[in-house]
């Protein structure tokens, strides 16, 4: 492999995992639509830095919730 190839297959590499986590970050959105899909409902986000915290009403009871940069809900109890 020449050079020109090398550094043509090292930008690609570059490019494809440095845009990875952007394309599959979860927007505000994306969550609201996943905490509707799972049953709650009155959404709202909480201010707390890196992870996204957010209040919902599920069976009629308000509820506190952690959604990671995967979309994984885990409900505090």
């Amino acid at each position: 492999m020449d050079i020109k190839a090398k550094k043509l297959l090292a930008l690609c590499f570059l490019a494809i995992f440095n845009a990875f986590p952007a394309a599959h970050a979860l927007t505000l959105d994306d969550i609201k639509a996943k905490l509707e899909a799972a049953g709650y409902s009155q959404i709202r986000e909480v201010p707390s830095g890196k992870i996204k915290t957010f209040k919902a009403t599920r069976n009629g009871k308000v509820r506190s919730i952690l959604v990671d940069s995967t979309g994984h809900i885990q409900e505090l109890q």
